[in-house]
C-alpha cells in the first residue's frame, strides 16, 4: 500500500515546486527585478540614489565593517590605509555617477555618447576602467597587511562583512 502512495507523493512534490518556483519567477520579474509585489506603484518603489546616499551607505559599510572585525590596536595600524583605499574607490563610483547625471541632465545618455567615433568610446571606457582598476589595486594593497594580521576568526568575519562592501545592481542607478 505504500508503494502505491510514493508516485503520488512524488508527483504532488513536483507539481509544489514547479508552482513555487513559477511564483517567485513571477514576483520577481513583476517587481522590476525586485522581490515582492509587482502590483500597481511598484516602478515607484525603486529609488535612484544620490550621490550623497551612495557615500552615506559606503560609510555605514565601512563602519560596520571595521566594527565587526574587532580589531586589535596593533591591527587596528593597518586600518587607515585600507579604509582610505576603499573611500577612494566610493569616490570614483560618485564622480561617475554624477558625470551621469549631468550629460542626462544636459540631454545626452553618457558622458562619452557624444564621442565622434567608437574609438574615443573605447579611450574613453580605457580610462574609466584604468582608474577603477588603479583604486582596486590600492585597495589590495592596503588591505593586503590588514588581512594578514587577523585571525582566523576575524578572516571568517572579514569574507563575510566585506560583501556589504560591494556596490550592489540597483537596476536604473547602476555605476
Amino acid at each position: 500500500e505504500d508503494d502505491m502512495f510514493k508516485p503520488v507523493i512524488a508527483a504532488t512534490a513536483a507539481l509544489a515546486i514547479a508552482g513555487s518556483t513559477y511564483a517567485y519567477a513571477q514576483q520577481r520579474f513583476e517587481g522590476h527585478g525586485r522581490y515582492g509585489n509587482g502590483g500597481p506603484g511598484a516602478e515607484h518603489q525603486h529609488r535612484h540614489l544620490s550621490a550623497d546616499d551612495v557615500s552615506a551607505f559606503a560609510d555605514a559599510r565601512i563602519a560596520a565593517l571595521k566594527a565587526g572585525l574587532e580589531l586589535t590596536p596593533d591591527q587596528a595600524k593597518n586600518w587607515p590605509s585600507f579604509e582610505q583605499a576603499l573611500r577612494n574607490m566610493v569616490q570614483l563610483r560618485v564622480q561617475r555617477m554624477q558625470a551621469r547625471q549631468a550629460a542626462t541632465a544636459q540631454g545626452t545618455q553618457a558622458p562619452n555618447a557624444n564621442a565622434a567615433s567608437p574609438f574615443d568610446r573605447m579611450s574613453h571606457r580605457a580610462d574609466a576602467m584604468t582608474k577603477r582598476g588603479a583604486a582596486l589595486k590600492q585597495i589590495a594593497d592596503a588591505g593586503a597587511p590588514l588581512y594578514q594580521s587577523l585571525n582566523d576568526a576575524q578572516k571568517a568575519r572579514f569574507t563575510m562583512l566585506a560583501r556589504i562592501l560591494r556596490p550592489h545592481d540597483h537596476r536604473h542607478a547602476r555605476s
